[in-house]
């Protein structure tokens, strides 16, 4: 296969560890015979210093132009006085709504060498597991175009009082349930819609337009819990939870919850997709770990790159119909963890047969055993 790639390192730990994720996508080019080829362009707080905007127009045709996106992270406190119109996270939810990415895929799973870095009891793990082993396995399904995120917004009263608002149509909603019931169709049939019902209009809009799919999914079976009980539930007992739904604001904060719990948050990858993407009809998708620009570790070779990496998996599955492909980088991923390795972030003195590794190696390592299947 020949693929184009577009690149986009950002700022902060972002270059670093897609660098890491590019050497993972090279050993699958060269095992499998595929030709990548990848065009780096600029976004958020590096574009912001160097044509003055956080995505150029050249960044927004070139990834529109290209079969899959490959996103490292973008801010950091040196641009933190921009004005908001400007600043380095614009350049992110403007390319994800001109690329029409509406639903953002993230999975949470624990995997099991992670067990000791996740801060659960064991006997919570077990009393939630979904499978009676000591892991729980969810995907969260977030709306990304829509919301608080692009609602109207403002200040009034001299600057005094600000305003946000929260607003969805029930197409936003519906074509966003519709990925999620499909995902749930693919795995152990349950769907959690995540609102806020009892105060907000707009997540009991949610609901209804739920309510109304459901007959469409029979082998689904459909639930509805409010965002504060979900929370507290992802630490209580999250082995409950298969899919999860919900909005744009809850989505971003529950899924950093989620992250937490596998050990870190730069452990999770994510995918962006549209329409024409979810149908595999080749739209753009954009692939980035959740992770942000963690601008006090960058260039220090301490950052986690294997979100990033895992990233890339989705970007071969998902934009690329590469399977197989996707398939080799997470197990080289699970591999290079069973054998003992940890970045900074997953490492426990506790446990003495672990090998730290920096960024750089714990990437090469997942490089050679996509090249190398054991």
């Amino acid at each position: 296969m020949n693929a184009a790639i577009a690149l986009l390192p950002g700022d902060g730990i972002g270059p670093e560890v897609t660098a890491e994720a590019k050497k993972a996508l090279d050993a699958i080019a060269g095992r499998f015979g595929h030709h990548f080829d990848f065009r780096d362009y600029l976004i958020g707080g590096s574009a912001l210093d160097a044509v003055g905007f956080p995505l150029p127009r050249e960044t927004l045709v070139g990834c529109g132009e290209c079969d899959a996106v490959l996103f490292g992270a973008v801010g950091g406190p040196r641009w933190d006085s921009v004005s908001p119109d400007k600043r380095p996270e614009q350049g992110l939810l403007s390319l994800r709504k001109a690329l029409g990415l509406y639903a953002n895929l993230r999975p949470a799973t624990l995997l099991k060498p992670l067990r000791e870095a996740c801060p659960l009891k064991e006997s919570v793990l077990q009393d939630s597991s979904h499978d009676g082993e000591s892991s729980f396995d969810m995907v969260i399904v977030r709306e990304l175009t829509g919301g608080i995120y692009f609602g109207s917004r403002g200040r009034k009263d001299s600057g005094r009082s600000a305003y946000d608002t929260e607003t969805y149509s029930s197409r936003e909603i519906e074509r966003l349930l519709r990925v999620a019931f499909s995902a749930a169709t693919e795995r152990r049939g349950k769907l959690c819609v995540v609102d806020k019902a009892n105060v907000l209009e707009s997540s009991r809009l949610w609901r209804e337009v739920a309510k109304d799919l459901a007959p469409k999914y029979p082998n689904i079976s459909l639930s509805f819990m409010y965002v504060d009980n979900c929370a507290m539930q992802l630490v209580r007992a999250p082995g409950q939870f298969d899919v999860i739904a919900t909005s744009n604001l809850f989505g971003d904060i529950l899924s950093d919850e989620a992250s937490a719990l596998t050990g870190s948050i730069g452990m999770l990858p994510s995918a962006s997709l549209g329409e024409e993407s979810l149908k595999g009809l080749g739209r753009t998708g954009l692939y980035e770990p959740i992770h942000g620009s963690a601008p006090d570790i960058a260039g220090q070779d301490k950052a986690n790159p294997l979100g990033a990496i895992l990233s890339a998996a989705m970007l071969l599955r998902y934009s690329l119909g590469l399977a197989q492909e996707a398939q080799a980088v997470e197990m080289a991923v699970l591999s290079v963890l069973v054998a003992g390795y940890r970045s900074a972030d997953l490492s426990n003195s506790a446990t003495p047969e672990e090998r730290r590794a920096g960024t750089r190696k714990l990437g090469s390592l997942v490089a050679d055993r996509v090249s190398q299947p054991a």
